[in-house]
């Protein structure tokens, strides 16, 4: 049997949890409490979708039951088509966590596989993501190429 399951709605405090974690290594950690209450509701809801556009993969801890030791998030979106991608079906990966007790498993790496298989199933031809330096190894061992990105943002 896979360690890797999707996410339902009873893990959605752990999945905050775990996103924390990866907020923290690139961010330096902000104020989890403010936030986290806040997110739980939707989170809740798009776990609870099957045939969403948002998904979850992650890991059981192996010791400590209720408690998740990985995860990977992504959603499927639609961009109008283009040469390289001609139904326009795009998968963006974030939230790729370990619990840091359990690090070095291979858990987060189950839980990316996962996540792009999933991808693959709604007809995503492409996965873009963000690479913090730490985990570039990982996503380069699946393939991942750097490319240049003009990204601008603005917040509302």
């Amino acid at each position: 049997m896979s360690l890797v399951r999707r996410a339902v709605p009873e893990d959605a405090r752990e999945v905050l949890r775990l996103r924390q974690v990866m907020l923290d290594s690139v961010s330096g950690g902000g104020d989890a409490g403010a936030w986290h209450e806040g997110s739980l509701p939707a989170l809740r809801a798009r776990l609870a979708e099957p045939a969403g556009t948002f998904a979850a993969f992650v890991v059981n801890h192996p010791e400590r039951p209720g408690v998740l030791a990985a995860l990977a998030a992504g959603t499927v979106e639609y961009r109008i088509g283009r040469e390289s991608n001609p139904h326009g079906t795009v998968g963006y990966l974030f939230s790729v966590a370990t619990d840091p007790g359990t690090r070095r498993r291979g858990y987060s790496r189950a839980c990316v596989d996962g996540l792009l298989a999933w991808f693959r199933e709604r007809g995503a031809r492409q996965v873009q993501l963000t690479a913090s330096a730490e985990a570039r190894p990982l996503y380069e061992a699946l393939g991942f190429r750097p490319k240049p990105d003009p990204l601008m943002e603005l917040r509302l």
